[in-house]
């Protein structure tokens, strides 16, 4: 390995067959300059984490009912029968088995990957241009652990065939299963090069990584809506009508424009209720499941109205900035997670090729470590948005119905255990819902439900 940071030298040879560039990373260790650039790595993931959590925590609504605000405690037996509770703890149960299977295996392999020389004596196989054995790296991980994974996919989808949650045939199951593949596999492989290009071509290539980073989660805020969803759903204006006409108002009366109302063709797929917001600015829109508009018109527009309550937020905005610091700071964080784990993995550089596997596995190691605390900042967004959607509505009694119709049409977990609260829950539970809008109402002298 040389730490000499020439461009020439990372490139001779780079395109031959089986052979990998020197790596041009300055490695904590190795001279003084290696422990230079590593302070300045940690003193910059530290900045971007800080900065991180300061906008998280001043965005963040830590509190979505004033401090005077009756406490009223959940409690699933109040609004749900036995039978009810009983039903959606089975769909959790067999639902949660090739869940937690299927997150135990990513973990699994991510874990061989950081430490193990796995990944590098798998890729070291691959034969073509640097570019080219990056993406064919990229692509042959990504195809091990979906392949590993697909018959935990299967089972999941057979229990929510079984529970009535699941209207697709095995085809379009499929085609939906690997057009998320390629989407991620796609994303994956841009990253991949452009960090190994980097690396070639750049000593502290952590910098213009971590812009990079920045930059690229932001474009995705825009693209995904116009690009990404299209290729899983069909969406149409919603038709004129009273519903269209009541929502549009509405959202006048809250002071958010909004570009349009769509209606996804999720009955296709599933039985299950949603609405959602995506995008902001040119490409923002609130889209409404066409199974929700089964419900009644006052239940469609409180769901509507909670989304209403995101888009007055800027709840896509603020989310996009968190996750463009947070991506920028995971790219430093992953310079320095290389440099303790490169021995490990038998690749000196993340300018080698090789080195695709140790940087996924550390992504998505990364990535299943976050996810509690995004949840928690998930849980309390969503909470502020329900209270919008009661201030707009003045309505807790058809706010509470359609928690009920949401929670048993969804089969919602309405008593979830610690673990999967804090690894998968991002909103609340649907008695803390009911009982934020009972609290709602004995503040706001409303008759509570």
């Amino acid at each position: 390995m040389t730490n000499d940071g020439q461009v020439g030298d990372a490139a001779r040879g780079a395109d031959a067959p089986g052979t990998d560039a020197p790596g041009t990373d300055a490695t904590p260790g190795d001279s003084a300059t290696g422990h230079t650039a590593a302070r300045q790595a940690g003193l910059a993931c530290a900045g971007l984490g800080i900065a991180t959590l300061v906008v998280v925590a001043v965005t963040t609504p830590w509190r979505a009912l004033p401090p005077s605000a009756p406490h009223v405690a959940p409690d699933p037996a109040r609004d749900f029968s036995a039978a009810q509770i009983a039903h959606a703890a089975a769909f959790d149960a067999a639902t949660g088995a090739p869940g937690y299977l299927s997150l135990g295996l990513s973990l699994l392999f991510a874990g061989l990957l950081v430490l193990t020389p796995l990944g590098g004596r798998l890729l070291g196989r691959l034969r073509g241009p640097w570019w080219l054995r990056v993406v064919l790296g990229v692509l042959l991980l990504t195809a091990i652990v979906e392949a590993v994974r697909w018959p935990l996919g299967m089972w999941f989808e057979t229990e929510l065939r079984a529970y009535g949650l699941s209207t697709q045939d095995w085809a379009s199951w499929t085609g939906d299963r690997l057009k998320s593949i390629g989407v991620n596999a796609a994303v994956l492989s841009l990253t991949m090069v452009v960090l190994v290009w980097l690396a070639r071509r750049v000593r502290r290539w952590w910098i213009p990584a971590a812009v990079g980073a920045f930059a690229l989660t932001v474009a995705l805020s825009f693209v995904y809506p116009v690009v990404v969803e299209p290729l899983f759903n069909d969406f149409r204006p919603m038709p004129q009508g009273p519903l269209r006409t009541s929502l549009l108002r509405m959202a006048e009366r809250d002071g958010v424009p909004v570009e349009d109302v769509l209606v996804a063709d999720a009955s296709r797929r599933t039985t299950a209720l949603n609405a959602y917001v995506s995008g902001f600015g040119a490409t923002r829109r609130i889209v409404v499941y066409d199974t929700l508009l089964r419900a009644p018109g006052p239940q469609v527009e409180l769901v509507v109205a909670h989304e209403l309550g995101h888009a007055k937020n800027g709840d896509v905005l603020s989310g996009t900035l968190v996750g463009g610091l947070g991506a920028a700071a995971g790219t430093v964080l992953l310079y320095l997670a290389f440099q303790l784990v490169r021995r490990r993995t038998g690749v000196a550089s993340v300018a080698d090729p090789k080195a695709v596997g140790a940087l996924l596995g550390l992504m998505s190691l990364a990535t299943v470590l976050s996810g509690p605390a995004q949840n928690v900042v998930g849980r309390h967004v969503e909470a502020r948005a329900d209270v919008h959607a009661l201030d707009l509505t003045r309505d807790p009694a058809t706010f509470v119905a359609m928690q009920k119709r949401l929670a048993l049409t969804n089969i919602s977990d309405l008593s979830p255990d610690a673990v999967e609260y804090v690894l998968y829950a991002s909103h609340p539970s649907t008695p803390e819902r009911i009982a934020l809008a009972r609290a709602w109402a004995r503040l706001n002298g409303v008759p509570t439900p």
